[in-house]
């Protein structure tokens, strides 16, 4: 046997799969970082031209994935791998793990949708999947919100596109919603008129959109007098508490009665 043959060939075989090791390793490092380059690249050419951030982040994650299954393939091809088998191999377990990850895949293809009928965008404040707060980011299978009790939420985007979307922020006002229960034998168009003179003095209502304080019904406690100022989504909650604090001032200040519970009075037996 010649071992010296045998000792050249291994030598010679081993520095070579080890030069292309070092080098695959090379071209996985300067790629990594070139792919890094490319995508900030992307999203600071997309940010200078105003592109929506939803957008601009989900275009990064795209590409970046589209980016290294390239390096893989280059990477491979390199080793002498046939790629186009690597493909077909490819394609088929995406087959198979799509079949198995069909609501993963779900949450990816309604991620696309909401991407181009872009019913909200980050920093909306949202009502999506039956959750209520303020989008973070939309991301390739879920979007994450924070929920105005400061609480990271992450919903996938195939029950968001399922479901009922409500965007507080697309219109420039909001209506606020309450209720002034008064006591009977109030007068409720002396109410409507003080009501109506307090609520103008709350800040950030709209100047566009007269607040609407009206009668509502008529129970046998009293009037029920609805007060609906508007506002911008940003300031809701601040309206809401000033609008329940001008209505107790104004029934304190016209000194009022609280107003009592109807009794039913029975006649006793003699």
């Amino acid at each position: 046997m010649d071992t010296q043959g045998i000792q050249q060939f291994l030598s010679t075989t081993l520095v070579e799969l080890l030069v292309k090791v070092a080098a695959a390793l090379v071209f996985w490092i300067v790629g990594r970082w070139l792919i890094g380059r490319v995508i900030v690249a992307m999203q600071a050419a997309m940010n200078r031209n105003h592109v929506d951030p939803t957008l601009t982040k989900y275009m990064g994650s795209i590409v970046a994935v589209a980016l290294n299954i390239a390096l893989v393939l280059g990477i491979l091809g390199y080793f002498g791998i046939q790629t186009t088998s690597f493909a077909a191999m490819l394609a088929g377990a995406g087959v198979a793990i799509g079949a198995a990850w069909s609501g993963l895949l779900g949450n990816f293809a309604a991620g696309a949708f909401m991407l181009i009928l872009r019913p909200f965008k980050v920093g909306d404040f949202v009502s999506i999947g039956g959750v209520v707060g303020t989008v973070h980011e939309l991301g390739l299978f879920g979007t994450a919100i924070i929920t105005p009790d400061n609480v990271h939420t992450l919903i996938g985007n195939g029950k968001i596109f399922s479901d009922t979307i409500q965007n507080f922020s697309t219109l420039p006002a909001r209506r606020v919603e309450r209720v002034a229960q008064l006591a009977a034998g109030v007068d409720p168009i002396d109410a409507i008129a003080r009501l109506k003179a307090a609520v103008a003095q709350i800040p950030n209502i709209s100047t566009q959109m007269p607040p609407e304080v009206s009668l509502l019904d008529m129970k046998l406690e009293g009037p029920v007098i609805a007060v609906r100022p508007y506002t911008h989504t940003d300031h809701y909650w601040q309206v809401y508490f000033d609008t329940n604090e001008a209505i107790v001032r104004v029934c304190t200040e016209a000194g009022w009665p609280a107003p009592a519970s109807p009794r039913t009075h029975r006649s006793l037996p003699t």
